[in-house]
């Protein structure tokens, strides 16, 4: 049995055979990263294998706010670029962070300053969500932290994938469910992850 737990909900305990059930609800039949497309999504945040900028460090992650990409570094000069959503103005932390944990199907708890902020949308999770395919943090989750310090900020899966490309969330990144797990398989714990400045306005 798994411990699926984050920000301190009460744990559920989940096998391995819940994870393959999920992941399997989220994976369209016939996946392939480059070209499937249910969601609808503009083709350019379809996941995809580009030329990395010179000097940049394998398995770090950089966020660019204005595009909407998350870009992971590979070795060899390349990078994957995966479309994304980021937070709303006001939400969305630029920084420079280290992913400490990376979490399979993790429960979620809305932050103190989220039930303030939207009662009526959060108050009923104060005691955290299970974890599942309605999950606001979805299939996987890449925990950012500053030092030994959690933000509170997560690389994600959304059960609102139509929301790539957009700012929608509370200050996290946002990831279709089917790609944030092929990032999760090619991210080691210890990288950084550069989130770069929004644009005030869309």
């Amino acid at each position: 049995l798994f411990s699926a737990t984050a920000l301190g909900a009460p744990a559920m305990a989940v096998t391995q055979s819940d994870w393959d059930r999920w992941d399997a609800q989220v994976t369209p039949p016939g996946f392939d990263i480059a070209t499937t497309n249910p969601w609808g999504l503009h083709s350019r945040f379809l996941p995809r294998r580009v030329e990395a900028n010179a000097g940049l460090t394998p398995g770090d992650i950089h966020v660019d706010a204005v595009a909407r990409y998350l870009y992971l570094i590979e070795e060899g000069g390349t990078a994957m670029r995966y479309g994304v959503a980021i937070g709303r103005d006001g939400l969305y932390e630029p920084g420079t962070y280290t992913i400490r944990r990376k979490v399979k199907w993790p429960t979620w708890t809305p932050t103190a300053a989220m039930i303030k902020r939207e009662p009526e949308t959060y108050a009923q999770y104060a005691d955290g969500m299970e974890p599942g395919p309605r999950n606001a943090l979805g299939s996987r989750a890449l925990y950012l932290y500053v030092g030994n310090r959690d933000t509170y900020l997560r690389i994600h899966g959304t059960p609102y994938p139509r929301s790539i490309g957009t700012r929608a969330s509370s200050g996290c990144v946002r990831m279709v469910m089917a790609h944030v797990i092929d990032l999760y398989e090619r991210v080691e714990t210890g990288v950084t992850a550069h989130l770069y400045p929004a644009e005030p306005y869309v």
